[in-house]
């Protein structure tokens, strides 16, 4: 009996005795050491939780302060992008500005009609052949660059519709509705696409080959990037309504090494009036480009056997 202990409960049924043995006292030990256990592995766990969840209130913290301090550089990245954008674009609209001045400079000194008559007798048309008339007016802007568009505004003096003052027309003006599909002219690169809404808006500009560009202004939507090589008749970009404009048009400009061109003996030009290009247009060596292009165009034509005669012929 000494091993057992005796729990006696009195109540109003009488008085009952429960005898607890050794073993069932070390049985209820166990239980209290493994809840006692519990509790403190419990414990342990909430207070790990605790400390992780306030770490990772800090880490939070210390992320959003990060990411406030990145937005703030992005968008001042984003404005010193802008304005360089801006600044890059007005540098580029003075150049043209000087080459436009230049261009009427040489205009006034009669420099565009030295030796034009002697250019004309020179250069035999009739000699060209269809190989390099094709080669001419592929890489070279020819035709329209949209489709059935009536002429607003062409090159030349004119009153500006916007600002009210007397300006040269660099180039020309196509009536047509926002979103009408613009096609390049002859094969290139695309050399620069700027967004802006101010000026020429929305701006693209093709590098065409032998120093000729062509550049389309006013638009709504690009639909080619920087450096993408473009063939004739591909779509290009959507006219639009952006910059500096009284309505929907496309401005449409055609130059040579920078010297602003009227485009519309560019846009008449094809193989039927192939010869009509060298007297509208002045102030090109037409005769040292159609000699370039000929000599091109007859070596692509010549059989291997005499491009490697004429290779050891050089050689020796």
């Amino acid at each position: 009996m000494k091993d057992n202990i005796t729990v006696s409960i009195s109540s109003i049924h009488g008085t009952k005795h429960f005898s607890f043995g050794k073993r069932t006292r070390h049985t209820f030990k166990l239980i209290s050491y493994i809840i006692f256990l519990g509790v403190l592995l419990t414990a342990g766990i909430i207070y790990y939780l605790v400390t992780d969840a306030e770490f990772s209130k800090k880490k939070l913290l210390e992320l959003e302060t990060k990411s406030s301090t990145l937005t703030k550089e992005i968008d001042s990245l984003t404005a010193l992008k802008t304005s360089l954008e801006q600044d890059l674009a007005d540098r580029e609209e003075r150049m043209l500005v000087v080459s436009d001045r230049l261009d009427d400079l040489e205009k006034l000194l009669g420099m565009d009609d030295q030796n034009s008559a002697e250019l004309l007798t020179r250069l035999d048309t009739a000699t060209i052949n269809s190989s390099v008339r094709v080669a001419m007016l592929t890489h070279i802007p020819s035709g329209a660059p949209v489709i059935n568009a009536r002429i607003s505004s062409g090159y030349g003096k004119r009153k500006h519709p916007v600002l009210g003052i007397i300006k040269f027309h660099r180039g020309q003006d196509f009536a047509v509705n926002t979103g009408t599909p613009i096609y390049a002219p002859a094969d290139g690169t695309i050399e620069v696409i700027r967004p802006a809404k101010k000026g020429s808006g929305n701006f693209l500009r093709i590098m065409h080959a032998y120093g000729f560009t062509s550049s389309y202004s006013h638009l709504s939507k690009f639909a080619v990037e920087k450096g993408d090589f473009v063939k004739k008749g591909d779509l290009i970009a959507y006219s639009g309504n952006s910059g500096l404009t009284s309505g929907p048009h496309l401005h449409y400009e055609v130059r040579f090494v920078g010297r602003s061109l009227d485009p519309k003996p560019f846009m008449d030009w094809n193989v039927d009036n192939f010869d009509t290009i060298f007297k509208r247009v002045r102030g090109i060596a037409w005769e040292s480009l159609v000699g370039k292009i000929e000599l091109r165009v007859s070596q692509q034509l010549q059989p291997s056997s005499q491009k490697a005669a004429l290779l050891t012929g050089t050689l020796k």
